[in-house]
């Protein structure tokens, strides 16, 4: 983003908006009490110049994403958090499902002829979802193709599964690494504030506990994402403390890849009175998450949450990875209300979306290692879901 600073800081009119400028330009830190500055206070053409400054000096004008499949094993959950609409009670058994092991694994086996680089598997919680269950299911997944990285399981699930096992945390992780588990998704953070986390998701691991696996696995040389739930019953400064932990343990460990900011969508849960947040505020929140957690090198938004467009406009906010092709019946945000109701795309219509907003398309590992850059690349007509044949263990 080509900007004058000097100029721009010229035209602010509030002396702590122009001292965030001048924090910004100068590549320091902001601290909390100016993050809710920014929230309260911040014109989204002001947070948008000052998130899409940061975007572009640390990728310019690449956007990421990567080929993946989601898997859910089960909707079906002992836990009944008030914002989900994707989870079912199990004396609601007859709305849900339930993969077995083979279920899983015909599934994974169901991509073998696709480039898919990722796999993420997340879902409810139940008794017989055990570590048992999971650390045979994530062997056979690398031992049919080794390649696949294995992004899966929240804090909620492994604070579940390791309390059943009765192991702690460091014994418990130890043997999810041991069993081929590549990286953490963002999931189960919602949100830290304890009474606000009691109240729509109560049950669950606390933010305490959460950090604590993330923490255990980075110490393990591993990587994870980060997430919130907003948009609900959370104020702004539940939203910067939120945050201000995330980078805090980031100062620490170094170990969280991307933020990803995930909208508090209202269709058919305990909290359907409650209006969704806007698409300017979205946009807000993306801009303000990208100037804060400055130790943070991603900020992810999940576009089949927020609809095509509105991913797109989030590109100028000062997020520069749009998650994956998603290639999949993925159904925890459909079931939600989301934008998009089938959440698939090939790399051929995903790498057209980046480039209609004038940016370049680069398709990327679980890591952020560069696979291919498709900014002047052309589909043939023979190959336009941009898929190729890729090895794995038949045996």
């Amino acid at each position: 983003m080509n900007i004058d600073a000097s100029s721009f800081i010229k035209q602010i009119q509030s002396s702590e908006l122009k001292l965030i400028a001048n924090k910004i330009f100068a590549g320091d830190r902001i601290s909390p009490e100016q993050a809710l500055t920014l929230y309260n206070s911040g014109s989204l053409s002001y947070l948008g110049v000052l998130a899409d400054y940061i975007r572009t000096i640390k990728h310019k004008d690449v956007v990421y994403f990567n080929k993946n499949f989601h898997i859910e094993p089960t909707n079906l959950c002992i836990y009944s958090c008030s914002f989900c609409s994707y989870s079912r009670l199990i004396k609601q058994r007859q709305e849900g499902w339930e993969y077995s092991h083979d279920q899983i694994m015909d599934i994974v086996r169901s991509y073998d002829h696709k480039d898919v680089t990722e796999v993420h598997i997340v879902g409810g919680v139940l008794p017989q979802y055990d570590l048992e269950f999971y650390i045979k299911l994530f062997k056979s997944i690398k031992k049919h193709r080794p390649g696949l990285h294995l992004k899966a399981l929240t804090p909620v699930e492994y604070h579940y599964i390791f309390k059943k096992a009765k192991l702690n945390y460091e014994q418990g992780m130890k043997l999810i690494l041991e069993s081929g588990v590549d990286s953490l998704p963002g999931g189960g953070a919602e949100i830290f504030n304890e009474d606000i986390r009691k109240e729509i998701a109560g049950g669950k691991c606390s933010s305490e506990e959460w950090l604590k696996i993330h923490e255990i696995w980075h110490s393990l040389g591993k990587k994870s994402n980060a997430t919130i739930l907003y948009g609900h019953i959370e104020t702004y400064e539940d939203r910067v403390d939120h945050m201000n932990k995330l980078r805090t343990l980031q100062d620490k460990t170094g170990g969280f890849q991307t933020f990803i900011p995930l909208k508090f969508r209202n269709k058919d849960n305990q909290m359907s009175h409650i209006p969704e947040s806007s698409i300017i505020n979205d946009l807000k929140n993306y801009a303000v998450s990208r100037i804060f957690l400055d130790n943070f090198d991603h900020i992810k938004a999940y576009w089949p949450m927020l609809g095509r467009n509105n991913a797109l406009a989030s590109l100028n906010f000062g997020v520069d990875d749009l998650d994956g092709t998603i290639d999949d019946t993925t159904k925890i945000y459909s079931m939600a209300g989301s934008e998009e109701q089938v959440p698939s795309l090939t790399t051929e219509q995903f790498v057209d979306m980046i480039r209609s907003a004038q940016k370049k398309p680069v398709e990327r590992n679980s890591t952020y290692e560069i696979i291919r850059n498709y900014e002047n690349y052309q589909f043939s007509t023979s190959n336009s879901s941009g898929y190729y044949s890729l090895p794995v263990n038949q045996s």
